[in-house]
């Protein structure tokens, strides 16, 4: 019996030994480095590495915004930081609530990991399904994930750390408690998933689209140097805020229309997706995704109550 188990064991190991992240920090702005993830969708060979993550050496230590879509994730980025740094990790920001954002908690659990309350809000109540449908996604790349949830709730002002003054705005397009993060030292706007670029956006909780285009304004207002969007290539122009602007008014848009003209959602998800957008990575399967969060929606507003008449 126990050959067996070495055997299994055996045949085990390279695919465990596959199991990596190769997590490369890439250094952005003073003390500052980026993880940047892929702008494909979740899938078995990526493990749910579609995301941005980030973190800032401070005099006092190092600040970590978003742990990640696994505890594996979440330890390879510790391990990532320890070759960078000598400096302790002190702080984690988590930007909002979504699995690819998260996951990564169990990593960072002797640390403070600061949220919006509504981002503690909604973890507690969707994290644990969240969790699920990614361990089907990517399988084994999850193995032993569970939901940590923050330990601190931030508020919209100024965190000052280590000589870095970190202004934290709460906003709420994409779920509804959206945290931003601009380094004031050195220009870096961490955006969290306020903004995507070359990658379409996911709508799963946004209270609607004219909000996330006022936070839109809010952001681009500010006096950042660099956009870390919470996917898409770093910018260091305005682009990914007009191209944001684009894709959302053309969304809202298409839905008005839509609902307008009574289609259903079978007759949405086939529309044509203008040609400016070709080169958004996963344009169809997020508008098919749109359509079934937000379709509803429009429909409602267009129907007139008989009673009232």
């Amino acid at each position: 019996m126990r050959w067996i188990l070495l055997l299994c064991l055996s045949l085990c190991l390279p695919a465990w030994a596959e199991l990596d992240y190769h997590l490369k920090p890439r250094q952005i702005a003073e003390g500052t480095w980026l993880l940047e993830g892929s702008t494909d969708n979740f899938a078995k060979n990526n493990g749910g590495n579609i995301v941005n993550t980030g973190f800032i050496v401070t005099d006092s230590g190092v600040v970590v915004i978003d742990s990640g879509p696994s505890r594996r994730y979440g330890e390879a980025l510790r391990r990532a930081i320890a070759a960078t740094t000598d400096k302790p990790v002190i702080q984690v920001l988590l930007t909002h609530h979504h699995p690819d954002h998260v996951l990564g908690n169990q990593a960072f659990a002797d640390v403070p990991i600061g949220a919006l309350a509504g981002t503690t809000d909604l973890l507690r109540q969707q994290g644990d399904a969240m969790a699920e449908n990614m361990y089907r996604m990517v399988g084994d790349w999850m193995r032993g994930t569970e939901v940590v949830l923050p330990t601190q709730v931030l508020e919209p002002g100024t965190l000052n750390i280590g000589g870095h003054p970190l202004r934290l705005l709460g906003l709420g397009g994409h779920t509804g408690a959206d945290l931003a993060i601009l380094d004031e030292k050195t220009g870096v706007l961490f955006a969290g998933d306020l903004v995507f670029y070359q990658r379409a956006l996911t709508t799963p909780n946004s209270p609607g689209l004219g909000i996330w285009l006022k936070d839109l304004d809010t952001l681009q207002g500010l006096p950042w140097k660099l956009i870390v969007p919470g996917h898409g290539p770093l910018a260091s122009d305005a682009a990914p805020f007009a191209q944001m602007r684009d894709y959302l008014g053309w969304l809202d848009q298409l839905m008005r229309d839509g609902a307008a003209q009574g289609d259903d959602m079978a007759e949405m998800i086939r529309r044509p997706i203008p040609e400016r957008f070709a080169g958004i990575s996963l344009s169809r399967y997020e508008l098919i995704r749109s359509v079934s969060h937000l379709y509803p929606r429009y429909e409602r507003q267009q129907l007139r109550r008989v009673d009232t008449q």
